[in-house]
């Protein structure tokens, strides 16, 4: 790996962070408990993702899991616990994972999705959450909060962004858990990859981004997709039309339309 994280991260008990060739790998490491979720794993999940947003060796993130599951969820022993909290203890804890799922969706950098195993649950949420999605074939995804009496309430806000009304209710009403093909039929997976290959494509195709794409305009690109919903028509068309006039004068706009011009093939990594 190219760059050693921090004293402060090496410290994190769930979480590695490691950077190679300008990818900056995010790992869940908690196999035994299935890479469940708990208020400890959520903190050393904001801290690892605000490590790599400003870790310069870092243009993409891939987030991925140690162990046969991507992540299963809610951790059973945090659940027990959370049937003492009163409703200013649940507020904190909700909004604690609200932030994690916002931070991820409004990062400056690109992240990818290297679901190895099973999503379930919050486990699925963290998943939909990713700009890309890969995912072996064995691997199966579901919404399963209604089954205990509980909501899917926090990534419903983003997944009715990324599939729509009608696919978010067939998925969050019913609870159902299903294949990685059919979580690809309905936009939660983009690439399909047998296991053995999986870290390998993963790795392909975030190097691809690092290279061919303008890491500023991706940023840019992420920022536009995520406010332009909460605008009505008029107002994200000036807004577009702003950050379409601003690109235009940017130091990396100027450099690859040169490139462009000259027939030259530019190599964003360096």
């Amino acid at each position: 790996m190219d760059n050693l994280p921090t004293q402060e991260l090496e410290a994190l008990r769930y979480i590695r962070y490691e950077t190679r060739d300008a990818i900056g790998y995010i790992t869940l490491n908690r196999p035994e408990k299935r890479n469940a979720l708990s208020y400890d794993v959520v903190s050393e999940l904001k801290e690892a993702f605000e490590f790599a947003e400003e870790d310069e060796s870092c243009k993409v993130i891939v987030l991925r899991a140690e162990g046969a599951a991507f992540c299963a969820g809610a951790d059973l022993g945090y659940i027990q616990e959370l049937q003492g909290f009163g409703y200013t203890d649940n507020l904190a804890d909700s909004t604690h994972l609200m932030q994690l799922f916002h931070q991820i969706y409004t990062l400056k950098k690109v992240v990818i999705g290297e679901v190895q195993g099973h999503a379930l649950a919050g486990g699925c949420g963290l998943a939909t959450i990713c700009d890309f999605a890969f995912a072996v074939p064995e691997a199966k995804f579901g919404y399963t909060e209604v089954k205990i009496g509980f909501l899917p309430a926090i990534v419903s806000v983003f997944l009715v962004r990324k599939i729509g009304e009608a696919r978010t209710k067939q998925l969050l009403l019913t609870g159902d858990v299903i294949s990685a093909q059919a979580a690809a039929d309905f936009g939660l997976v983009n690439f399909l990859v047998p296991k053995e290959e999986l870290a390998d494509k993963v790795y392909a195709f975030a190097r691809r981004l690092c290279v061919e794409n303008s890491g500023q305009s991706m940023e840019l690109t992420k920022e536009m997709l995520a406010r332009i919903p909460e605008m009505a028509l008029e107002d994200s068309l000036r807004y577009a039309a702003q950050m379409n006039a601003e690109a235009r004068g940017s130091l990396d706009c100027r450099r690859g339309i040169a490139a462009f011009l000259s027939k030259e093939k530019i190599s964003w990594d360096n």
